[in-house]
């Protein structure tokens, strides 16, 4: 597909001549003769580079190139004049355009300076489809899930996706806490801003600090350069602090003015730094009985808690399991060019009655392991991890139900004799049972 390239000029010679250079070097060429007609071919036709005179019967060629770099920001423009003008290039440059050139002299430049341009439009579309491709990745319609908690959940973060609002996403680890913060992030008029995110529990309270804020070059020992903090790097996008809960109290203080004024101050300078961030933070812990505790601070938890998301566990939606699985078993699948992966049906139905105390993180494990062991391309019950298909194992015998306590009851019995290599009267004390009790047990569940 050729590149295309708009010529608007009133001197209809010059048009034609280099639509003919043009033109021969594989760039189609369309032609207008003044602002009007340009801005139509703009409109019906995706131009990659155009070329302007700056003086036009209808306007004027710097003042055009800003219209057109508003609505159509990918392409390029080259400005042509009879006569050089210092201020009209600088405030075309200014205004967007690619070069600023003199007709006549600059005529052999034209082809070379076109060939940069396209490679700029190349290189800028490139990017935009790779943005697109990163923004449906992260976006609400990726979230895998259709029970009713994870919808309620999505329902509530396209709400405020669209809003500056700050952000408490609560639940228990490995919910996907961070995939909610993402998709929030690309819903947002922030999308094209960075994300920025930091688990606040992986640092120490200076290495944490240090992070967040930056600090100057001198500021403190080992400090020998100027360090950019997170904090700048989000400016104008979204700030993600995992397990915030983990914060140090003084560190909260910092943050709490960030939220409130704007602005923070970094290690070793006297300056405030301005920044505006839509700020979203996740945490497993109750951050009420944190308060309670004197861990966490009052002022910062509602600052923070204006809009609450809580992740449901993965054991109250235990209908999503067999599409996160599959979903999980094709992505690591194709990673191992097993095209027609599939997992059993026994395998399916134990995943569904195991209690994922690890979430939608632990499942996620569970189908890449499997991936990795299985014979063949189907996923069995002998391709999960051990301590899955001992509880299977231990509900079958008794033809108990896998989700009942008899089944986690028998399951943890079994476990303690084993590590008591059989010593009953061991088990039972460990258990804190009588040995009657525990003989009695055995004979139940069949041990």
């Amino acid at each position: 597909m050729k590149n295309k390239v708009l010529i608007i000029d009133d001197e209809e010679k010059l048009r034609l001549l280099l639509s003919r250079i043009i033109t021969l070097e594989g760039f189609e060429v369309l032609q207008a003769g003044d602002c009007r007609s340009g801005l139509k071919h703009l409109e019906k036709t995706d131009i990659d580079v155009v070329l302007c005179d700056v003086k036009l019967p209808d306007g004027n060629g710097v003042d055009l190139v800003k219209k057109i770099k508003s609505e159509r920001p990918e392409t390029e423009i080259i400005l042509l004049t009879a006569y050089g003008n210092i201020a009209d290039g600088v405030q075309a440059i200014k205004n967007g355009a690619f070069d600023y050139i003199t007709k006549g002299d600059d005529n052999n430049k034209i082809i070379p300076l076109l060939n940069r341009a396209i490679e700029k439009v190349a290189l800028t579309k490139r990017v935009k489809h790779l943005e697109k491709q990163l923004g449906n990745k992260y976006s609400f319609d990726n979230i895998i899930g259709k029970s009713a908690a994870i919808q309620q959940a999505i329902t509530l973060a396209r709400k405020v996706a669209f809003t500056d609002t700050t952000v408490l996403m609560t639940g228990e680890t490995g919910t996907g806490k961070e995939v909610f913060a993402r998709a929030v992030h690309e819903g947002s008029k922030r999308r094209h801003k960075n994300f920025v995110a930091i688990n606040c529990a992986a640092f120490s309270r200076d290495l944490l600090e240090g992070e967040l804020f930056g600090h100057r070059a001198g500021s403190f020992t080992g400090a020998t350069k100027d360090q950019t903090g997170l904090l700048e790097e989000a400016h104008n996008g979204t700030l993600f602090l995992d397990e915030i809960g983990e914060m140090p109290v003084d560190l909260q203080a910092k943050l709490l003015r960030v939220l409130e004024a704007g602005e923070f101050i970094k290690i070793g300078e006297n300056r405030p730094t301005q920044i505006n961030i839509r700020l979203i933070a996740a945490t497993n812990r109750d951050l009420q009985e944190a308060i309670k505790a004197g861990s966490f601070r009052e002022d910062l938890y509602y600052r923070i808690s204006i809009f609450e998301i809580k992740l449901p566990s993965l054991r109250e939606r235990k209908e999503d399991v067999p599409l996160l699985a599959r979903s999980y078993l094709t992505a690591f699948a194709q990673k191992t060019n097993r095209k027609n992966a599939s997992i059993s049906k026994e395998a399916l139905e134990l995943l569904k009655h195991h209690n994922w105390p690890g979430n939608i993180r632990e499942l996620k494990n569970v189908i890449e392991r499997g991936v990795i062991v299985m014979q063949g391309d189907e996923l069995h019950v002998e391709d999960l991890p051990f301590e899955i298909q001992q509880y299977a194992a231990a509900a079958g015998k008794a033809n108990i139900n896998p989700c009942s306590m008899a089944a986690m009851e028998k399951s943890h019995i079994q476990r303690i004799l084993q590590f008591t290599g059989g010593n009953k009267a061991e088990a039972a004390r460990l258990l804190e049972i009588g040995i009657a009790t525990l003989y009695r047990k055995i004979e139940e569940y069949q041990l």
